[in-house]
């Protein structure tokens, strides 16, 4: 069966005809937001670009819009415009917090990149926003759009193919070190003091040595996941995506998500003193770490670097393994002579029907959820519980101790080092705005 929106099969919708097509603004124009807008172009009509790098933000004007669309250095001019009722967010994970909400009051739907945010009260801003306005926010968790693997590990268990979860391993991989980075002038297209934006003042760092066509060390472009100023490390990198799905398998298996505690080991390459680094010439997150979480019903989670990238779940029947390349256990085999259900994956699926390319059916799942104002696949409510677990494992990891964690208060139990960890101070100037903007033509 075709997967629909706004009555066209969503595979065979390719127009040129900007009646057809949505107005998009692109908030963050690095690899991750062209990646995803060129999965999807066949439905956008991207307008209007926005990014800190305005080299990054002239190349994808001339490589989607011709260099046809309006570029702006500050992405408040895109939420001004009221002929922009979608944007997408692909900014570093330290601007995902803000904009999303400033979007969300001026009234737009947002397609934002994971981690939604660097804490865990940003999180609870973010939900009370998006019930205030009823915005449909999709998160770039795209797993939770790969039918062939992931919908179809959650299927399997959703229909007690293996019984009740007993154990789950996320295996997400460590996190690279780095040498001494010195400091040097930024590139003379980059806005330096807007990247930082909410994060405090830090000289920019980068190496001469180059991979990819940028410095191979910085704490900037790619680079910030490494560094927790900006990122989480592998935690709300890979975690952000592998214990999305492992929480995602306790809700459709009936079980509780609450979040008892979290503790194990961690290495860092820097010392830390109350969970704060000491250096800030090297990247300061978590490379190696086995890190338990204890949930509601007497079920671990087992976060760690080691081990194959993916998750392995484990019930009282049966266990299974899933990542980006295959799904496989005996509950897997066993549908060969025992299939699921008909209508499993569609239902799994919050009732839309599946596609090919997680990434298309991501955004394709986006854009009918925004035509119908239905919760799409990944929303922020579903999102946070998820993501507060790895914040939590982010928070145990540099303290070096067991954190409990009250589920119904979301607050961290007996300690208060911990507990003022769930909140990072704004930047001044950079704090997030809590009105609409005022609407403005088309060219601001």
């Amino acid at each position: 069966m075709p997967y629909f929106f706004s009555g066209k099969p969503a595979l065979a919708f390719d127009t040129d005809s900007k009646n057809d097509r949505v107005p998009i603004g692109l908030i963050g124009c690095g690899g991750m937001g062209t990646g995803n807008i060129n999965s999807a172009k066949q439905w956008l009509d991207v307008v209007a670009y926005a990014d800190a790098d305005s080299g990054r933000a002239e190349k994808a004007n001339q490589d989607f819009s011709e260099g046809k669309g309006d570029v702006y250095a500050d992405y408040r001019k895109i939420l001004e415009r009221d002929d922009i009722k979608t944007v997408h967010i692909a900014t570093p994970d330290h601007w995902h917090t803000k904009p999303l909400i400033e979007a969300m009051l001026a009234g737009k739907d947002v397609y934002c990149e994971k981690p939604l945010t660097l804490t865990v009260d940003e999180g609870k801003l973010i939900r009370k926003i998006q019930e205030q306005t009823g915005a449909v926010v999709q998160v770039g968790t795209q797993q939770r759009s790969t039918f062939n693997r992931f919908v179809k590990a959650i299927a399997i268990v959703r229909d007690g193919r293996i019984g009740k979860i007993k154990k789950m391993t996320c295996g997400i991989g460590g996190a690279p070190s780095s040498p001494e980075i010195p400091v040097v002038d930024p590139p003379k297209n980059l806005d330096w003091d807007r990247w930082l934006g909410p994060a405090p003042f830090a000289d920019y760092r980068a190496t001469k040595e180059k991979s990819r066509r940028r410095a191979k060390h910085s704490n900037c472009h790619y680079e910030f996941r490494w560094w927790y100023e900006y990122s989480g490390g592998k935690l709300t990198d890979w975690g952000a995506h592998h214990v999305d799905i492992a929480a995602w398998a306790l809700v459709a298996n009936g079980q509780s998500d609450a979040i008892m505690s979290i503790g194990g080991e961690a290495t860092h390459p820097v010392e830390f003193v109350d969970g704060v680094p000491q250096q800030t010439d090297r990247y300061n997150t978590a490379t190696n770490f086995a890190l338990n979480v204890k949930f509601a019903g007497d079920v671990d989670v087992e976060i760690k670097n080691g081990g194959p990238n993916g998750i392995l779940i484990e019930g009282d029947k049966g266990r299974l393994f899933v990542n980006r390349g295959k799904v496989t256990g005996a509950p897997v085999e066993e549908l060969k002579e025992n299939p699921l259900p008909e209508d499993a994956i569609k239902e799994t699926y919050k009732g839309f029907d599946p596609i090919e390319n997680e990434r298309k059916a991501h955004w394709a799942n986006f854009l009918k959820c925004v035509d119908e104002k239905k919760e799409p696949i990944s929303d922020v409510h579903s999102h946070m519980r998820a993501l507060n677990i790895c914040h939590l494992a982010g928070i145990a990891a540099r303290l070096g101790r067991e954190i409990k964690w009250d589920d119904k208060t979301e607050q961290i139990v007996g300690d208060d080092v911990a507990n003022s960890m769930l909140k990072r101070p704004y930047r001044s100037g950079y704090e997030i705005e809590m009105s609409a903007p005022e609407p403005a033509t088309a060219n601001g």
